[in-house]
């Protein structure tokens, strides 16, 4: 594999995973939870938005890093330090993607019931949603996903870049006598965690892209080398980063201080969100910027509903070898498993998307520090060519992002305890 070359070409048949990646968390992280910090707190989160993006940074890259430098899958990475790293990844994203699959379509589901005008029970949209993700994986695949994403993924960011200069131009809507909220009670403090949770999104998926560079190959019978792909991944990265801020920003000029609180109802949620867009822009947009925000998040389904299951199947597979006579009826079980899941945990939250997508995005910061460890204990092995291991600087960076994991894990458990 060379390691030097590096083209246009090149890079335009690899941007794809990265890309797929900046969806994920462009979806309920960036929609849903950097909007609310910028509504809640005004910018008082922006430290906290860029450092969850700079610490996690190195496991992100390490996956890259590792399948760019052997061609293998992260999966195999933490099979050869161990099966006990395999076997406890397999459990702890087991865990997750019963809760991120679930919230991830409930948010999905109340943004199609708003589109769409849907006079039924969220339940029932999220059973009709979860049909159309199923037929769209299945006649397509990893080729849905990936037009589909990236078209979704700029007219969003677009139209959310041109709001936010607009936005500002207008200054905030702060009304008299309006009372900021508290940030570092229970509340303020429980509220950083999930924001920090799935910013820009959880570890685990660190191991998505890296099966879906070796599925990019299939497709399109191009092998890239180790630049090309790190560029895939820093652009998804960083655009992702930087989305973030822009949303945090549109939330703290159009509604942090208007006295509007965002409601637990996925619905109602929904057209609070796209109210953002038609107060910048005018009332014409409304349905224009619902349709925009519908699809992104739906992309961010058919990408959630892919990546947990494709995990999961290869998880099974490199911890039992013998599994893998049973691909890809296994991913088809668990895509359908974790379906079934979500639906009847959407029955029991269906009028509580908050509560739900809060609950799930701090799950998964707490399960965050062990999933750091062990991307950083395979890019430091012997199994990745010493001239890919990560330099210095990457190095420290990774073991202040895990200081920085536990120490706000430990934060969050003592913030219920006490306050």
């Amino acid at each position: 594999m060379s390691f030097t070359k590096f083209s246009l070409r090149g890079i335009l048949k690899t941007l794809g995973p990265g890309i797929l990646y900046a969806g994920a968390a462009i979806g309920a992280s960036h929609l849903v939870q950097s909007t609310r910090a910028g509504a809640n707190y005004s910018f008082e989160l922006i430290w906290a938005v860029i450092l969850i993006n700079l610490f996690k940074y190195p496991f992100f890259e390490f996956a890259y890093r590792y399948t760019a430098a052997t061609g293998k899958s992260m999966l195999e990475g933490y099979r050869n330090i161990g099966k006990w790293a395999l076997v406890t990844f397999f459990i702890l994203s087991f865990i997750t993607a019963i809760i991120n699959f679930s919230a991830v379509v409930i948010v999905c589901s109340g943004l199609a019931a708003f589109f769409f005008n849907l006079q039924i029970d969220l339940f029932y949209v999220s059973i009709i949603l979860l049909l159309a993700v199923l037929l769209m994986l299945f006649l397509g695949h990893y080729a849905v996903l990936d037009w589909t994403m990236k078209g979704m993924i700029l007219i969003l960011s677009i139209a959310t870049i041109t709001a936010f200069i607009i936005a500002l131009g207008h200054g905030t809507n702060i009304q008299d006598g309006f009372i900021p909220p508290e940030l570092w009670d229970a509340a303020g403090i429980t509220f950083l965690i999930a924001l920090m949770g799935w910013m820009p999104t959880p570890i685990e998926a660190s191991v998505w892209p890296s099966l879906w560079t070796l599925e990019k190959k299939k497709q399109t019978k191009y092998d890239p080398n180790y630049k090309e792909q790190l560029f895939d991944f820093h652009a998804g990265y960083i655009g992702s980063a930087v989305m973030a801020l822009f949303f945090l920003g549109l939330g703290a000029f159009v509604l942090y201080g208007s006295g509007m609180q965002f409601s637990n109802s996925s619905i109602e949620f929904s057209g609070q969100l796209v109210s953002i867009y038609s107060k910048t822009f005018g009332s014409w947009s409304t349905p224009l910027m619902a349709a925009i925000t519908m699809l992104t998040m739906f992309s961010t389904a058919l990408t959630v509903i892919d990546g947990y299951p494709r995990t999961l199947e290869a998880s099974i597979i490199e911890i039992t070898p013998s599994a893998k006579k049973y691909s890809p009826k296994l991913y088809w079980v668990w895509v359908l498993f974790l379906s079934l899941v979500a639906v009847l945990i959407i029955g029991v939250f269906t009028s509580s998307m908050k509560t739900l997508l809060d609950f799930a995005t701090i799950i998964s910061f707490l399960a965050a520090p062990f999933f750091a460890f062990i991307n950083y204990k395979v890019v430091t092995s012997n199994f990745i060519p010493k001239e890919n291991h990560p330099k210095g600087w990457l190095k420290a960076l990774s073991r202040l992002g895990i200081i920085f994991l536990i120490t706000f894990s430990i934060l969050y458990i003592i913030s219920r305890i006490v306050l």
